[in-house]
């Protein structure tokens, strides 16, 4: 009876520990299922089926093996719903086009990006204009003179493969705290910067245009790029940024563009039309034409002042004297003179003096021609600049910032040097196996000069 009586009191504890342990967890599911509520209150409902066995079959839930015997169900833990946030994209119809903030169009364009970054750029991480040369600096810093001395480079100090198509120009930085950027313009349709003093990488490559660029200029300030197309366009650029500010649309490909010396917001256009049109960059618009009867226009150049323009065609014809050279004055279109030039060869370039009254043109004939930049405009006879060969090629001529030395390329690959005041040649260097197709003398530091040829090679010498 002893042994029967401790059995039965140890399986009335047994069963005690079972029921309490029983309560602690069912007291463990309730509490996880309020809290589950309170974070599902504004989304889901929880709804506790106890005799659904189907739903008992897929849920999970909490149990013991006591719950188990008693055929005791315990809620399941359901994690609350997070509603999708994500926003879906809207359906354009075809052909209505999206709206582009205005801080979205102000950011550089990824075809840009692309093409600085097959160049060897990135334009991120190339703040252009706030750059600066130590040796334009240093030589600033000593050079008081607003023209220093020119000279004559020797030495090859950079060579640069810089674009696929021929280059037609180069051309320095006006500004002399940033004339180290050099501005080149080819046919393969780009135009680029490069750093033409130091290490000469390429800064930042423009595809403003889809024909190929056939000049290109800065603005006095330096910070925006004028250039003129085959596509028969011509472009206002930020050099920055690399946007384009203003498309002007012409009816003929643009061989010439040159800006206003007293206005840069008003520049010319001309090319394979009869007309050069003038355009106010204000209002996109053409606000004077000036009408020859010519086939193509090769060469555009303000005299000092602005008031008066020279003009160069491609006739050469045996009456063609009155319209090789024609003088317009600017705010009239009125023709000033056109006999001005009188033998039969073309003129692809003109270059003014950079202090006395004159200009130079680049003929067909294998030398420069001196002229009068006061009315008649008469021409130098006794003095022309011969020993470098042209052959049809659109051969550019410029003066060194003192106007002492008189620069030219050649179509046998040669960059001459001049003396301005006695027409005796300095210097012959051998620059290029191509058609040299310009010479550009920086304009700070002395004895420095960029070539480019018709293999789209640019060379800078020292």
């Amino acid at each position: 009876m002893t042994t029967l009586v401790a059995y039965e009191d140890s399986e009335s504890e047994d069963e005690v520990l079972d029921q309490k342990e029983e309560v602690r967890l069912t007291q463990e599911v309730k509490d996880c299922h309020s809290s589950a509520l309170k974070l599902n209150s504004d989304s889901t409902r929880l709804e506790c089926h106890q005799n659904d066995h189907s739903s008992q079959k897929q849920s999970c839930s909490f149990s013991s093996p006591v719950a188990l015997q008693n055929n005791t169900t315990l809620l399941p833990y359901i994690p609350p719903s997070v509603p999708d946030k994500t926003k879906r994209p809207c359906a354009v119809p075809p052909g209505v086009r999206p709206y582009i903030s205005k801080r979205q169009r102000l950011v550089p364009s990824s075809t840009n990006e692309e093409e600085n970054q097959k160049g060897g750029v990135h334009s991120k991480d190339v703040q252009i204009l706030s750059a600066v040369s130590q040796k334009v600096m240093l030589h600033l810093a000593h050079t008081p003179a607003p023209a220093p001395a020119a000279g004559i480079p020797k030495k090859l100090l950079l060579s640069l493969q810089a674009h696929q198509g021929v280059v037609n120009t180069v051309q320095w930085c006006p500004v002399p705290q940033r004339s180290h950027l050099l501005l080149s313009a080819s046919m393969d349709k780009t135009f680029k910067v490069w750093d033409g003093v130091d290490s000469g990488r390429c800064l930042k490559v423009y595809t403003c245009h889809s024909g190929a660029v056939r000049d290109a200029h800065w603005s006095p300030c330096g910070r925006q790029l004028l250039t003129g197309s085959f596509d028969n366009s011509a472009a206002v650029t930020d050099v920055e940024t690399g946007q384009r500010i203003i498309k002007a649309d012409n009816q003929f490909k643009v061989m010439c563009v040159v800006s206003h010396p007293a206005n840069s917001e008003v520049f010319l256009c001309g090319g394979y039309s009869s007309t050069v049109n003038a355009w106010d960059a204000r209002c996109c618009k053409v606000v004077k034409v000036y009408k020859a009867a010519i086939q193509q226009t090769l060469a555009i150049l303000f005299l000092r002042g602005g008031q008066d323009v020279i003009t160069s065609s491609d006739c050469v014809s045996r009456d063609s004297a009155d319209r090789t050279l024609i003088a317009w004055d600017f705010h009239t279109t009125a023709k000033i003179s056109n006999q001005i030039y009188h033998e039969r060869y073309t003129c692809p370039s003109l270059a003014l003096h950079p202090q006395e009254d004159s200009f130079v043109a680049q003929t067909n004939g294998d030398y420069v021609a001196l002229f009068s930049s006061q009315r008649p405009y008469r021409m130098n006879k006794r003095r022309r600049y011969e020993g470098h060969k042209v052959e049809g090629y659109a051969v550019q001529c410029e003066f060194s910032q003192d106007g002492t030395i008189l620069a030219s390329g050649s179509s046998t690959g040669s960059a001459h040097f001049y003396d301005f005041h006695n027409a005796r040649p300095l210097r012959s260097l051998r620059a290029h196996s191509q058609p040299c197709l310009c010479v550009c003398q920086h304009p700070v530091l002395p004895a420095t000069a960029a070539t480019c040829d018709w293999a789209g090679e640019i060379k800078v010498w020292h």
